[in-house]
């Protein structure tokens, strides 16, 4: 075996081989095998052991967790499904109602066209009566504001005729007289 490994390592650079119990390299690559497979299988066993089991709690953990996120989601899922349903029902139903309340209205329209005028013509005369309300009402309005307005008009002329040039400058002079005396208090 040692000129197969002659090539890898030179002969010169082996220590002698001594017999008498002192350093030698076994070069049976079986033997040697074996030996190296066992130390490194006990130290990965002996070392990985706590890595690996991290590892696989931490795996383990992220797996129930995509597990639960899964089935919550299955539950939200499912209840808005029912929901739907229900308000599905509840439209079906309600659609039924409006389809048999139509189909009653209009056997009752054929059966009885004198009602169907008659309410016609209450609706016309309802109609009538409020119209006639509104333009009573505007016409009151349209009084009332010309009212306003020529109320007004003679108030402007009364006041115009009782006031002269003299009470004009009075009136002006008093409140020049005021805002000196508001100039005067300031300084």
């Amino acid at each position: 075996m040692r000129d197969a490994t002659d090539f890898v390592i030179p002969a010169a650079y082996w220590p002698p081989l001594s017999t008498a119990g002192g350093f030698a390299l076994n070069t049976n690559p079986l033997e040697t095998n074996l030996i190296n497979s066992g130390v490194v299988l006990a130290l990965l066993v002996y070392l990985g052991r706590g890595v690996l089991s991290n590892l696989l709690n931490n795996r383990e953990r992220t797996i129930l967790n995509a597990i639960r996120d899964a089935e919550d989601r299955y539950k939200e899922a499912a209840d808005r499904l029912d929901q739907a349903r229900a308000r599905l029902l509840r439209a079906r139903v309600r659609a039924d109602d409006i389809r048999m309340n139509g189909l009653s209205r209009v056997q009752r329209a054929k059966r009885d066209p004198a009602n169907a005028a008659d309410g016609d013509l209450e609706r016309l005369e309802e109609s009538k009566n409020a119209t006639i309300r509104f333009e009573e009402q505007r016409a009151i309005e349209q009084v009332r504001q010309q009212a306003a307005r020529l109320a007004l008009e003679r108030a402007l002329k009364a006041s115009d005729i009782r006031s002269n040039n003299e009470v004009h400058s009075h009136t002006i002079e008093h409140h020049i007289g005021l805002l000196k005396g508001m100039v005067e208090n300031n300084r």
